[in-house]
């Protein structure tokens, strides 16, 4: 699965000046800059997002006079967008096109990096892939995405996981929680009251959800199961739903 430019958080594709810019004031391309908008495809009079050097976001042209490339900011945002908080999702790969959705729904809701994984109940990515080949088509659905709703960096997309491994990679993050109809006693409201995470893991599981000893396995790791209430969720609804309440109560959605 090729992951050039959205495997290491996304850094490289933002569009970064070190100093202040001001409207309508060519920017000239320097390494960096080029490197990221060759993460977006840019091509000549499309827009993009840059951030400066005192952190403000802004609206860019991307110009080329005669094979001089500049970037033309043009209007600075009033909220940032992107979300002061780190949420990853880990998802188990679901069938069809769900997790294309996934992709872009969590894009637009700002999640910072998406990790996909195999579970007992899930299908693997041969399984997704043995009809046609699909799983190239990730990178290309984030990053219309992120074009789309105007994010400072394409999310980060990880290379599919096995169980083992996104239960050692969730110890990375501060708050650790995963979605599971088995949850007794913790909502998410109630996880998430009085947290100010810098970092949070969202486990979502498979369509049939954890098995018992997956479940074990996840307390065992500090990962704390949280419920989202009386109905049961399909996989990529819980995903989406999930991200954006924790966006909502702890980073800028809302």
């Amino acid at each position: 699965m090729p992951r050039p430019c959205v495997n290491r958080g996304g850094l490289e594709s933002l569009l970064r000046v070190a100093v202040r810019v001001a409207a309508e004031r060519e920017i000239p391309l320097t390494e960096g800059l080029t490197t990221a908008l060759d993460c977006w495809r840019a091509r000549p009079g499309e827009i993009f997002t840059l951030v400066d050097g005192a952190g403000d976001f802004h609206r860019a042209r991307l110009h080329d006079d005669e094979g001089r490339r500049v970037l033309i900011p043009f209007q600075k945002f009033s909220v940032p967008p992107e979300s002061p908080v780190e949420i990853v999702v880990y998802q188990a790969l679901p069938e069809k096109e769900r997790f294309e959705l996934v992709l872009q729904k969590l894009t637009e809701i700002g999640v910072r990096r998406i990790v996909p994984y195999v579970s007992r109940r899930s299908a693997t990515l041969d399984e997704r892939d043995a009809a046609q080949k699909k799983s190239h088509r990730w990178p290309e659905v984030l990053r219309r995405a992120a074009y789309q709703c105007r994010r400072g960096m394409l999310p980060e997309l990880a290379p599919v996981l096995d169980w083992s491994e996104v239960l050692a990679e969730c110890a990375e993050s501060e708050l650790r929680l995963m979605f599971y109809e088995g949850a007794a006693g913790w909502t998410l409201k109630e996880a998430l009251r009085g947290q100010r995470p810098e970092r949070i893991a969202l486990l979502v599981g498979p369509e049939g959800g954890f098995t018992p000893e997956e479940a074990a396995q996840a307390q065992g790791a500090g990962i704390l199961p949280v419920s989202l209430g009386g109905r049961i969720l399909r996989t990529e609804t819980a995903a989406i739903v999930g991200a954006a309440l924790v966006q909502y109560a702890l980073g800028d959605l809302g």
